[in-house]
């Protein structure tokens, strides 16, 4: 029997969905209490998804991943307009955030370039172009440390007329990339660090600073770039990375005169807890007005922009779903008890284990009902196949007997996929993508057959 819903209270607000700031706009609940998302005028209901298609399971919504693609650049291409500025901006989708079909497609209709990290993933875009799957005028960035296969096909696709830029890494790597036909780009690893999740005291990645001026002059050096890393908490830290790195642009454009570009990477973060949180719509402001007072000042052309905001864009797009198996109570604990789940956190989820990330959980159904503090784990063997909100603890409705009680873990389109393992030999979740009010299979259930397989076992072994 569904519970009516209470009076007076807002599930809704008391969930935190449908709200911008949390970006779970396309998120309700239903009058009988089951987690709901909207696509225009679709509804899709989350609870009767998972009990026809079981789980675990993996929804991915394109709708959301288009629409904040879409808002992006329409932040950027306004205030360019608004601020009168010179230079174009380009968007370039960093492919290791998800590489997934289902997340580059979409993206790439929208007007996404590409950056790739690895000669693996540049052979994704090599099939995609040779199939005509986009623009011939799109534009591929390649960092990461190239190896020799790496280097080949990348001037193997700049032959075939592909506008591929390769970023150069390290020292080692100016030999052969100036020689290159085409543009180039190079990385710096800039002196200066930013508030982010991540400990940047040292830095692998990029030339230092007081390196790059004394390389060779390269007239196609086109892109100076920089990362300062992932889930940058505040928009100062975004706005001194440029303010600093456009100091080392110029100084760069007077001994490479055909720079023109200035690529400021990841790293925009999303939130996840905080309800005060910079957005978008003005970070993008302050970027290009602060880059058109630089330029102004110093008396040089906007340089082109170029951002690769990965995890903005594609964390909401996905949501994991779980079905409660049994409770376990916990004495002397901020949670009542245990619920343990059909999934596992350090398989599915891997943030959850590597870097203590908080997922915003909630229920799918009896979302209307009494609650209860409880701590959430994994169906493998292993001590840290939980998640417990940093020690806190989640509020999930209490279990009924007879009833499932399903839960959602919200944002985590990022990384998680690439990430996944199959510890215990568990299987990974279903996958399936809601689009135009339709329901299609993208990955099915993994059988026991399958993932043997992985490990070398098949058929008739011993």
């Amino acid at each position: 029997m569904k519970k009516t819903k209470k009076s007076g209270k807002n599930w809704k607000k008391f969930w935190k969905l449908g709200a911008d700031e949390f970006n779970t706009q396309f998120f309700g609940v239903s009058k009988d209490g089951e987690l709901t998302a909207i696509e225009g005028n679709h509804i899709y209901n989350i609870n009767d998804l998972a009990h026809k298609y079981g789980t675990p399971l993996q929804i991915i919504f394109p709708f959301v991943l288009e629409d904040r693609l879409k808002d992006l650049l329409g932040y950027f291409q306004a205030y360019i307009k608004i601020y009168n500025y010179k230079g174009k901006f380009f968007y370039h989708y960093p492919m290791k955030v998800n590489q997934n079909k289902e997340f580059i497609l979409p993206l790439l209709s929208e007007g996404a370039n590409l950056e790739v990290t690895s000669g693996n993933e540049l052979w994704i875009v090599k099939k995609l172009w040779e199939g005509e799957k986009f623009n011939s005028k799109i534009r591929v960035l390649c960092n990461g440390p190239k190896t020799d296969q790496y280097l080949d096909l990348i001037e193997e696709l700049r032959a075939k007329g592909m506008t591929i830029v390769p970023i150069i890494e390290s020292l080692d790597e100016i030999e052969r990339l100036s020689k290159y036909k085409g543009d180039i780009g190079i990385r710096v690893d800039l002196s200066i660090k930013a508030d982010t999740h991540w400990d940047k005291k040292f830095d692998r990645f990029g030339i230092p600073e007081k390196d790059v001026f004394d390389l060779p002059k390269m007239k196609n050096l086109k892109v100076m770039h920089y990362h300062m890393g992932s889930q940058i908490k505040t928009q100062k830290s975004i706005l001194e990375a440029v303010k600093h790195g456009f100091g080392i642009y110029t100084q760069l454009q007077k001994i490479h005169p055909n720079l023109d570009t200035l690529d400021i990477g990841g790293g925009f973060g999303i939130l996840h807890e905080k309800k005060k949180f910079y957005t978008a719509k003005v970070v993008s402001s302050n970027i290009i007005k602060l880059l058109k007072n630089l330029s102004d000042k110093a008396g040089i052309k906007h340089p082109n922009l170029i951002v690769e905001w990965g995890w903005y864009i594609v964390d909401p797009a996905q949501i994991t779903i779980y079905k409660v198996i049994s409770e376990k109570s916990i004495p002397k604990a901020n949670a009542k008890a245990w619920y343990i789940i059909d999934g596992s956190f350090i398989n599915d989820l891997k943030d959850t284990w590597t870097i203590h990330q908080k997922w915003h959980t909630i229920p799918v159904n009896n979302m209307q009902g009494s609650l209860k503090t409880v701590w959430l784990a994994g169906s493998t063997c292993d001590s840290d196949d939980k998640y417990t909100a940093g020690g806190n603890y989640i509020l999930l409705p209490k279990l009924h007997e007879g009833q499932d009680q399903l839960i959602a873990l919200l944002d985590n389109g990022a990384y998680q996929d690439s990430l996944s393992s199959h510890h215990c030999l568990l299987s990974a979740p279903m996958k399936i993508v809601v689009k135009d009010g339709t329901i299609t299979v993208a990955r099915k259930r993994e059988s026991p057959d399958s993932i043997g397989k992985l490990f070398g076992w098949t058929n008739g072994d011993h």
